[in-house]
């Protein structure tokens, strides 16, 4: 690992003075976004009065409303200024939070979601692309410094939205959203002082050099489509279950404690707490380990045995008494930070190097949805399907993702393959503004 640890790492960070005020920028955000998923469920029940229906309408409608975000980003990226259009995410946000303090129509309030949703996944994917041009091959270093930073800005938002949370009243709500508000503001001020970074406009390679086309072969001409490239989709499907660490630390485990356990509820929280320390004191030293694409690839392989292990003690959790079930669920909750730790490393290091370079902004969208879907569709799979099956339902769910992350490296490693053959070395990019 390069450097003395974390804080000098923040100090010095790949990208130098623009990479140190995204981060800065980025913490920022993600502190108001962690005040605002603390409250907004309490807040469109209690304040808005709304019913399980019609929330479950609202968080669905955003859902989808992410998944669209990346893409979309994406593509603009490849025309527009990347600084400019995370600086126009951000002050939408800063519109659609300041829309629910003056609606409480059910239509208004679902645009506002989902508008709110479209631009935090679209500043997400914005966000990867900054970073991939402005730190170079050393991103795997700069997406653990950003891990870092955006966990310890979630933890300080979440706690700041107990306070408000705890008053309870519809003021104190509405603080909780002009707070969100301003950190969304803030962090716009601040990415109008970075530069642009390098690849402003569309990139674009010279007509002679080869990009892979859907097959995993070469072929030159026309800027390539990710939608029409097979090889790089197959990555992205593979990557949905690559990103389930997430809805197993704060959907299975939770329920899973409350209903099927006789461990004490006070555990839960617990569970955030671990994952945040582990990510923050071990997030540098897994992206040296995980550094560079085949460093990547070994760490995909490596996720599959660790979520793996980590259902076993979910379903083993069942078995015995209170502190047999704490123990068990806070270990199976460390190995899921694990898996986590590699998933974040591997999944951004492979969606940049198994992209060809004069598309990449359009790639980095459409693999951005992976975290998106997985959003929407993991918490109902563990509730409707593995958690109905019992301890067989972990079982089975770690079994298949070591499979899948097996398939993934397989994959991951023949499309490596064939770009690093010489007929597959593309020129090196020109920006064209």
């Amino acid at each position: 690992m390069r450097g003395n640890g974390l804080w000098a790492q923040l100090r010095r960070p790949p990208g130098g003075r623009d990479a140190r005020i995204m981060l800065l920028a980025q913490g920022v955000d993600r502190t108001g976004t962690g005040v605002w998923a603390a409250a907004s469920v309490l807040y469109f029940t209690y304040v808005c009065g709304m019913d399980a229906g019609r929330l479950g309408l609202l968080l669905g409608v955003g859902a989808v409303a992410g998944i669209i975000g990346s893409p979309l980003a994406g593509r603009a990226a490849e025309r527009l200024s990347v600084r400019g259009l995370l600086t126009g995410c951000h002050l939408l946000r800063v519109a659609t939070m300041a829309l629910l303090l003056v609606v409480d129509d059910f239509t208004a309030l679902l645009v506002s979601v989902a508008l709110t949703c479209l631009a935090e996944r679209g500043a997400k994917t914005l966000e990867m692309l900054f970073a991939t041009r402005v730190a170079g091959e050393r991103r795997a270093t700069y997406q653990a410094l950003f891990r870092s930073v955006a966990n310890g800005g979630y933890a300080v938002g979440t706690g700041f939205a107990a306070i408000g949370l705890a008053v309870g009243t519809t003021t104190a709500y509405r603080v909780l959203i002009v707070a969100n508000a301003l950190s969304y503001l803030l962090a716009a001020a601040l990415i109008r002082r970075t530069g642009e970074p390098a690849g402003r406009g569309l990139v674009t390679a010279s007509p002679a050099a080869p990009v892979p086309s859907d097959g995993g072969e070469t072929t030159a001409g026309a800027v390539p489509s990710p939608w029409r490239d097979r090889g790089y989709l197959l990555f992205v499907l593979l990557d949905l279950p690559m990103c389930l660490d997430d809805s197993v630390l704060n959907v299975g485990l939770p329920l899973w404690l409350i209903h099927h356990t006789d461990a004490p509820h006070a555990v839960v929280p617990v569970f955030l707490t671990l994952n945040t320390a582990l990510v923050v004191l071990l997030q540098l030293r897994f992206s040296a380990w995980a550094e560079r694409p085949r460093g990547a690839i070994r760490a995909v392989g490596w996720y599959g045995v660790t979520l793996f292990a980590s259902c076993l003690l979910i379903a083993l959790s069942t078995g015995g008494g209170p502190l047999t079930a704490s123990l068990a669920l806070l270990a199976a909750a460390a190995l899921v930070t694990l898996a986590e730790l590699m998933r974040s490393v591997s999944s951004w290091e492979l969606a940049v190097s198994l992209a060809p370079p004069r598309a990449r902004a359009s790639y980095l969208g459409v693999a951005g949805m992976s975290q998106s879907v997985q959003k929407s569709v993991g918490p109902m799979l563990l509730t409707g399907v593995v958690m109905a099956a019992g301890p067989a339902g972990w079982l089975t769910l770690g079994a298949a993702s070591t499979a899948l992350a097996a398939l993934q490296r397989r994959a991951s490693l023949r499309r490596l393959a064939s770009l690093e053959a010489p007929s597959a070395v593309p020129a090196e990019p020109v920006a064209v503004a």
